[in-house]
């Protein structure tokens, strides 16, 4: 099948053999996010990019990748105006709310959890959850998946590369199950999970006797034996469970 200009990324992450082709392509994208977000582009500087992450913000793991990526003066501009902004809602919030008075059952109900959040847990716990880059990973993301499911029906050549490739991570697996119930028909899916089955299982048994080889290394009587595949199965093992590359340096402003 001809490729076109949509689909190179994805056939590039798969073909690359990775663990997980969507930790892959999820890397390029929150890459991209952070060099558009403080690169040379001096996005910041632009009032539109501003309004938006000065609604958004961006989620603790973020700010901290920000702050690695570099780029002090970016990073002071773009948390300049969000506090701006911050601070407004702050001053609102706090001047809606009272404290009420709570019953013995409404106390009981929040020590075991069932109660309802204080408004102004809730209205932090949104600022938490709400990031800038979070969402142009994931709005990009969303398309790749669609991408993934019109290749897997339409490019034999595709399907058998994943079929016989190293599967996926369990959380992008997750996300693949929940997403082929939308885009593959009721005869499609029954071809599809047994296969996807399969190939998960295998990979996981092969990533086990990797971690296993490796580990019995340390065992002075393997010291001269061969590696085998174990010398980076530990970060591919954390990969395999939880997606993301362990090992990866900082990316930093080029």
């Amino acid at each position: 099948m001809k490729e076109k200009l949509y689909t190179i990324p994805l056939n590039d992450a798969v073909n690359v053999q990775d663990e997980c082709p969507f930790c892959f392509i999820e890397r390029k994208l929150e890459q991209d996010m952070l060099d558009f977000v403080l690169g040379s582009s001096s996005s910041y500087m632009e009032s539109d990019i501003r309004e938006q992450t000065d609604k958004a913000g961006f989620c603790r793991e973020h700010t901290k990748k920000m702050f690695d990526y570099g780029n002090t003066l970016g990073n002071s501009l773009i948390l300049k105006t969000h506090y701006q902004k911050l601070r407004k809602e702050m001053h609102e919030q706090f001047a809606s709310y009272t404290p009420g008075k709570t019953s013995l059952l409404g106390r009981l109900r929040r020590s075991t959890g069932d109660g309802d959040n204080n408004p102004i847990q809730s209205w932090t716990e949104s600022k938490d959850c709400s990031c800038y880059i979070c969402r142009g990973v994931q709005d990009t993301f969303d398309r790749y998946i669609e991408t993934f499911f019109y290749l897997y029906r339409n490019d034999p050549a595709f399907k058998e590369k994943i079929n016989t490739g190293k599967g996926f991570c369990l959380h992008h697996f997750g996300i693949l199950c929940g997403s082929a119930d939308r885009y593959l028909n009721d005869k499609e899916r029954e071809v599809f999970y047994p296969a996807m089955f399969e190939l998960m299982e295998k990979n996981f048994e092969r990533i086990e006797e990797d971690i296993t080889w490796l580990i019995d290394k340390f065992d002075y009587r393997n010291k001269d034996a061969d590696w085998k595949n174990s010398k980076d199965a530990l970060q591919r093992g954390m990969q395999k469970l939880r997606g993301g590359y362990p090992a990866d340096p900082v990316h930093k402003a080029k």
